[in-house]
């Protein structure tokens, strides 16, 4: 049996059915190009003849350098023949390399959905495959329904793929549509597959994750034989979604040995394919996807900081870095010192002939250089402000800010003095409500008093454009500045309107440098100024370094 596991892709059809997702044919262009250098072995564009979205893919689709692109679609129509099934021709009328058509498994579904027999769908399926393979180079029969159809009449399910097989099918998906299988019923009845007379070289597995065992079922399978797995990028897919790619690869060459497409140099961008596609769905990255989340490396309890300094395979199953990850020290009221000591490492905190060539070294090290009592007093320091409500695990621009203050590295590059904000509500000639706020600041930069108004949308813009008024003028940097995303909590929720409220901004400076500030305060614009300020300040910072 072969040790290369075969990796189809099904974001841009299946992904496509997700909840909330709208691919353009840009989207699914980029999208294509990401897996294409990830190795990946099938991209499937779409179905021919579904949507305009589709055609227009499959008519001007990307430059392959590695995959083999793929258009999905059904078996020929009762009553029809395979060469005069108008769905059958629309999916065999655009350029690919491969066709993947989909037929019934479950008796249930030939008898309740399609109604026909049994033994017409038996030639549909073998027809529409013998018809395809006649006019591309390699046609895919997915087994819809296989496992719970496997169930239901196990002869049926069998006959079915036998059939596709017989009639030229290069490979045999077996479907978990339902996603209601568990894994070791996965392993026994691809076993039972095999042994019927289907090679596991020829047999791929294809998960929907609706009891969230996508991932286990794919790795059961391929476990029992088969070679090829279908999934999609971060698991997007209809209802809970499809096996996730992202987990599987790595799960596959890391931990189980199997050669893959994804080669050991290609599996260090898979981190970043899977931050593409939040990219183009404008979504914020799940922060706890295994693998390539921000939080899959992440670190926040001071004995568990403590042990990775010494040896990060203490709490982590595989080095970040051959997936395109980093370790992330957090800090926070759960922090200990070996926290605190490693986010310093991190922020470059270090004697000046300090280099980081690991963790541990660099700790030890600035053992030597830091103050003992130093370190804990910035823990006492975080568990202080966290108890407060900040969160530097959330911020860690405002974390760095902090020690750095501590340390005496950060200066005061500006104090806001005074400021006033005024919040008008007018009629607009045209009988329109308008809400005008206007900041009037006074602000010392150098030892010099600087005053200005500004007006904006609310009272935190009105502030921002009135300080950055003064501020550019001293410091031209800053009009790179921008503020990508603003959330607020309250704290203290049994406190009513009297509640401290807690602000986090997001900002970016344009060159893809992105920061997290946080203010808290009982008043909700004290609070947004705080977050504001460390986040100019910051900014300030990082370009006095370079």
């Amino acid at each position: 049996m072969t040790n290369r596991v075969t990796l189809y892709d099904t974001t841009l059809r299946d992904g496509a059915q997700t909840q909330g997702v709208d691919f353009s044919t840009a989207d699914k262009q980029r999208i294509a190009r990401e897996l294409d250098a990830l190795g990946i072995d099938y991209i499937e564009g779409g179905w021919p003849g579904a949507n305009p979205t589709d055609d227009a893919f499959f008519a001007a689709p990307p430059v392959l350098s590695n995959a083999r692109l793929a258009a999905f679609g059904m078996t020929r129509r009762s009553g029809r023949s395979a060469d005069n099934d108008p769905g059958l021709a629309a999916i065999l009328s655009v350029a690919v390399d491969a066709v993947t058509l989909v037929g019934k498994c479950w008796d249930f579904h030939v008898t309740m959905a399609l109604g026909v027999s049994l033994e017409e769908s038996l030639a549909m399926i073998g027809q529409s495959v013998a018809h395809a393979g006649s006019k591309v180079k390699e046609v895919l029969f997915d087994a819809e329904h296989f496992f719970d159809g496997y169930k239901a009449n196990r002869e049926y399910a069998l006959d079915a793929v036998r059939a596709a097989y017989e009639a030229g099918a290069r490979w045999i998906v077996l479907c978990d549509t339902n996603g209601g299988t568990l894994p070791h019923q996965v392993r026994d009845i691809v076993t039972d597959v095999i042994a019927a007379g289907i090679p596991g070289s020829h047999l791929g597995i294809h998960c929907h994750n609706d009891s969230e065992l996508a991932v286990a079922n794919s790795l059961a399978a391929v476990e029992a034989g088969a070679r090829q797995i279908q999934g999609s990028i971060n698991g997007l897919g209809e209802r809970c979604g499809n096996a996730n790619l992202m987990s599987i690869i790595p799960s596959l060459v890391l931990k189980m040995g199997f050669k893959t497409g994804v080669t050991a140099e290609r599996l260090t961008h898979l981190t970043a394919v899977s931050r593409v596609l939040d990219e183009v769905l404008d979504r914020a990255p799940e922060r706890q996807r295994p693998y390539v989340g921000e939080s899959a490396f992440a670190h926040k309890g001071g004995l568990h900081v403590s042990a990775v300094a010494k040896d990060p395979r203490s709490y982590e199953h595989v080095d970040p870095t051959l997936v395109g990850n980093s370790r992330h020290i957090v800090v926070s009221d759960q922090a200990g010192r070996s926290n605190i000591v490693a986010r310093l490492a991190d922020m470059g905190c270090s004697l000046d002939d300090v280099r980081r060539d690991g963790l541990m070294a660099v700790v030890e090290q600035m053992d030597a250089g830091f103050d003992s009592r130093e370190v804990v007093d910035l823990v006492d320091l975080v568990k202080r402000l966290e108890h407060q409500g900040y969160a530097y695990d959330q911020a860690a621009a405002s974390f760095e800010l902090l020690a750095r203050r501590v340390l005496g590295q950060v200066p005061s590059y500006f104090q806001v003095e005074r400021y006033r904000v005024i919040d008008e509500r007018r009629k607009s000639a045209e009988g329109h409500w308008l809400t005008l706020s206007e900041a009037t600041i006074r602000v010392v930069v150098d030892g010099q008093s600087h005053a200005e108004v500004g007006e904006g949308n609310g009272p935190v813009h009105a502030f921002d454009v009135a300080l950055r008024k003064v501020l550019t003028r001293v410091y031209p940097a800053l009009t790179d500045l921008e503020l990508t995303d603003y959330r607020v909590r309250i704290v203290e929720s049994t406190a009513g309107t009297e509640a401290k409220t807690r602000v986090t901004i997001e900002s970016s400076d344009g060159k893809g440098n992105v920061w997290v500030t946080v203010g808290v305060h009982t008043n909700v614009l004290e609070a947004s100024l705080e977050a504001l300020q460390d986040s100019i300040s910051f900014m300030l910072y990082r370009i006095s370094q370079q």
